[in-house]
């Protein structure tokens, strides 16, 4: 008898158990990476909450000297980012890699980031974009602990209350509901979002208090010329789905669903899908505007956003019927889709973008000009103010192509990717991470959230890039297990 052939007998006549220890201790190919990926994530963590950090919380970027931090422009220490990617995006980032680890320290830093946003939630509930633990701070808000003053405006724009109450629920259910501050903050926020919502379902973009009661009606065209008439003051206090409104708030009611098995936030989700039903315009624009008044007719906002059909709320509110319909499985929520997908399809620019407003009726792509403080309107896309964005990426395709599988198989989406599809990303987020645990960036050009004033090729700290890199390797971390 040869000895391959032995080998293989014995391999043969090996007990299961035997043959289950062998292999478990053969080693896997992702074990020499899974540690590394740990490792990095600890040391790129302590970095970020050791050096980075004041108050518990963040702003978007650093100098790489850390002198310098912005976020809506400049910050001092004791101003920190509640809008992401600021300090609910790092937190929650802190709590994917304790959920992937069991580390304590990372769930001490999730809890020091909630922490900080606990301090700066205001008396309505809610947040505004950044918070000020400086009382004579310039950014300074009325907070519900009594050490702020000024102004009482929770606001669900760019995904702000939306972004802290997410990092607050999660820290809640981290900490199995026992911690006092955090718990009573997320309730409180969880009641004021449920007291914003209209009885059509829709949600103002601000709100001090419960929002007034008003009478539910379909969209509609108005019937006056909306360029120089029926502009309002107070356009916050009104119905938006400015900045991806729809799309954050229904995965924060979602998720807070989940966490507290409460049926209001069930039923807050699907009066907001009624009022997406509600908000479609008709034809020959069966799409949706950014802002509404209480008639359902597109209105102005700020000077430069004009009552008009909107590529990048359309496209959000899309997203958002169909995350609707995956939860409820109520086939209403489908129905304005296909109309909806047609009209947004012509409607695309030579270059394939949507425009980010299109003229009521006329269905031409709206730009502005602009001199000193004056913005006028324009067809023309030449001369375009650089700090706003009038065109954004269509997302027409995959949004149909998941419309098109839920009306064949309304199955969960596809699950998360594979460890064999993160490796290479884990490798290369590895290769990036410095000496001292920074993801350095680098910048050329490119929009950011905030708009430093970065010149061309200067090296920043990214609270984004961190928080995706921490995330990135805590899903490879989770997926080896």
């Amino acid at each position: 008898m040869n000895v391959a052939f032995r080998m293989v007998v014995v391999t043969i006549m090996l007990s299961p158990a035997a043959l289950l220890a062998q292999t478990r201790s053969a080693p896997s190919a992702d074990d020499a990476l899974r540690g590394q990926a740990m490792a990095a994530m600890r040391k790129a963590a302590a970095y970020y909450h050791d050096e980075v950090a004041t108050h518990g919380g963040y702003v978007y970027h650093y100098s790489l000297d850390l002198q310098q931090r912005w976020g809506e422009g400049p910050a001092n220490p004791d101003q920190i980012w509640v809008q992401p990617p600021g300090t609910p995006t790092v937190g929650l980032a802190y709590l994917k890699a304790y959920a992937a680890t069991g580390d304590a320290f990372y769930l001490n830093a999730a809890t020091e980031a909630a922490l900080a946003l606990v301090h700066g939630q205001l008396q309505s509930g809610g947040w505004t974009n950044s918070v000020d633990f400086n009382p004579r701070g310039n950014l300074v808000a009325q907070y519900r602990n009594g050490k702020g003053r000024g102004k009482n405006n929770s606001t669900l724009d760019d995904g702000i209350s939306q972004g802290a109450l997410r990092l607050l629920m999660h820290a809640d259910q981290a900490h199995q509901f026992q911690h006092p501050e955090i718990h009573q903050a997320a309730q409180i926020a969880l009641e004021a979002l449920l007291a914003a919502q209209y009885p059509n379902g829709g949600f103002p973009q601000v709100w001090t208090g419960p929002v007034p009661q008003q009478p539910v009606v379909k969209a509609n065209f108005p019937d006056y010329d909306w360029r120089t008439e029926g502009r309002i003051k107070n356009y916050w206090d009104m119905y938006t789905l400015n900045d991806g409104l729809a799309g954050t708030v229904s995965e924060t009611l979602l998720q807070a669903q989940e966490i507290y098995q409460d049926s209001r936030y069930q039923q807050a989700l699907v009066r907001l899908g009624d009022f997406l039903l509600l908000a479609q315009l008709p034809e020959p624009q069966p799409a949706w505007a950014q802002q509404y008044n209480y008639a359902m007719q597109p209105i102005w906002a700020r000077r430069f956003e004009p009552a008009a059909v909107t590529g990048g709320e359309s496209q959000d509110a899309l997203e958002t019927l169909l995350k609707i319909y995956r939860h409820t499985g109520d086939k209403k929520y489908l129905e304005p889709i296909p109309r909806a997908l047609a009209y947004l399809k012509r409607s695309r620019l030579p270059d394939g973008q949507l425009a980010r407003y299109y003229e009521l009726k006329f269905n031409k792509p709206l730009y502005m000009t602009r001199r000193g403080d004056e913005y006028s309107l324009t067809y023309d896309d030449t001369n375009l103010p650089d700090h706003y964005g009038w065109k954004v990426a269509s997302r027409l395709d995959s949004i149909e192509q998941e419309y098109r599988r839920l009306t064949a198989n309304p199955q969960p989406a596809t699950p998360p990717p594979s460890r064999d599809v993160l490796r290479p990303q884990v490798q290369k987020i590895l290769a990036q991470l410095d000496e001292q645990g920074r993801w350095v960036s680098t910048y050329q050009g490119e929009r950011l959230v905030g708009q430093p004033k970065f010149a061309r090729n200067s090296q920043y700290l990214s609270s984004e890039v961190f928080s995706r890199n921490l995330e990135l390797l805590s899903q490879y971390v989770g997926a080896t297990k």
